[in-house]
């Protein structure tokens, strides 16, 4: 048998075994007949293809890498998130889902166009601290241009011996040329959940990724917020700007925590097992005290869940910018050579049927990216009774006690100076908690 029939029989058998088992799959989800037959004349146009590469290409070229690169071309022209992982690349993803891991800490993409696209930078990584940005477009890692290669190999080159360096070529939207940026690889280690009151009553949460305990770490962030409070509080913000998602469940479970009832996320796909519901039980932390949303461009996946969810269901309003508009389901399949393919197996939908992908959440109220700056010092055209002559002192009041809480309000304070976004989502929910009382009297 001559080697051209010889791959024609080994894809034949490869393709029908995977055949069989989509059929199967299908036929028990949709109760229809999913066997079709092979497209037999595109497999002689690739096997002759592959016979005249190998046999003519300028340099030897391995069976292996050819079957490789044919899969690696199949599976990311799908999609920009579907990818075939071989087994080392595999293998180091599943170290990287154990927690830490050396790299720069943000979530990547691949452009139509075909560099690395930035969803978001994680909080407190070097991606984070050298001022990257989510929708920054990645067109060379050290002197490699990314144009050409797989998000896994661009991914790769990224990834590294913590403490060693790496500079990254970026195009950025509003930069008249590109930007050279040198990071330093570190160990990434991400708390997803942080907390602060920032004043008596109003809490902040910050999700910066949904990891597996996510969800209770949510609930014991509002708890410490409440014992810091001395009570119940009277409104939440909570942030999920340039958060690129994560865990499913996790989701599933912050919103879960803010809802009494009702439908938070489902899927579509072609399969049964890609078609899921996930519906809120009784139980809402906060009571129905109000929460306002903080999103941009940067919120992704798992954080567009739980955005679509608390709005569709008027749980809370949405500030800031449209989100990142990642509506995909991605499932992980390994592979008999130890290799594993990720596959786009279904679109997340919101409880009233919008579906993410591509559109994104649409914030409530926008709050436009905006650089701000305080002015320093008092205005000499503000007048105020201490100014005038005369003026009566407050000697015969009673002294005021020294705050120990002086430095957490100032911490608070600059944090608000700093973070316009913030500061705007603060003023809702203060209105809100404001209309929520009186309508209650």
């Amino acid at each position: 048998m001559n080697w051209t029939r010889k791959l024609g029989w080994m894809l034949s058998g490869a393709l029908m075994g995977g055949m069989i088992v989509v059929g199967a799959s299908s036929m028990a989800g949709d109760r229809q007949p999913a066997q079709r037959g092979l497209p037999l004349k595109e497999l002689r146009t690739f096997v002759e293809v592959f016979n005249l590469v190998e046999r003519n290409y300028v340099e030897p070229v391995s069976e292996k890498t050819l079957i490789e690169n044919a899969i690696k071309g199949m599976v990311s022209n799908l999609d920009p998130h579907s990818d075939y992982l071989p087994p080392k690349a595999f293998k180091e993803m599943q170290e990287h889902t154990t927690g830490e891991f050396g790299g720069l800490g943000m979530e990547v993409g691949m452009d139509k166009d075909g560099f690395v696209k930035v969803v978001a930078p994680i909080d407190d990584t070097p991606a984070q601290r050298a001022g990257i940005r989510s929708g920054d477009l990645i067109i060379k890692i050290d002197d490699k241009p990314v144009k050409g290669m797989t998000l896994t190999e661009a991914v790769k080159l990224m990834r590294g011996k913590p403490g060693t360096e790496v500079t990254l070529t970026i195009v950025r939207k509003g930069e008249n040329k590109p930007l050279v940026i040198k990071l330093k690889r570190a160990i990434i280690k991400v708390k997803s959940v942080k907390q602060k009151l920032l004043e008596p009553g109003f809490g902040y949460v910050r999700i910066s990724q949904f990891q597996i305990r996510t969800g209770s770490d949510l609930i014991e962030a509002i708890q410490k917020l409440e014992k810091k409070n001395g009570g119940p509080l009277k409104g939440l913000v909570l942030d999920l700007r340039n958060n690129p998602g994560g865990v499913l469940t996790a989701a599933v479970k912050v919103s879960d925590a803010f809802l009494n009832d009702g439908l938070i996320v489902y899927t579509k796909g072609r399969t049964a097992d890609a078609r899921m519901k996930f519906e809120a039980r009784s139980g809402d932390v906060l009571d129905g005290r109000p929460i306002v949303v903080l999103v941009n461009e940067g919120t992704a996946s798992a954080s567009e869940i739980v955005s679509g969810a608390l709005q569709d269901h008027h749980r809370a309003l949405i500030a800031g910018r449209k989100t990142f508009g990642k509506g995909s389901v991605q499932t992980l399949m390994p592979l008999s050579n130890g290799a594993a393919l990720k596959i786009t197996t279904a679109r997340y939908y919101t409880p009233s049927g919008r579906s993410i992908q591509a559109t994104g959440i649409v914030p409530d109220v926008t709050i436009p990216r905006l650089k701000v700056e305080k002015v320093d010092g008092d205005d000499a055209l503000e007048v105020h009774e201490a100014d005038l002559k005369g003026h009566l002192d407050h000697k015969d009041d009673k002294p005021v006690k020294a705050d120990r809480k002086a430095d957490d309000r100032e911490e608070i304070r600059k944090l608000l100076d700093k973070d316009y976004e913030l500061y705007e989502a603060l003023n809702l929910v203060k209105g809100m908690s404001l209309a929520q009382q009186m309508e209650d009297k």
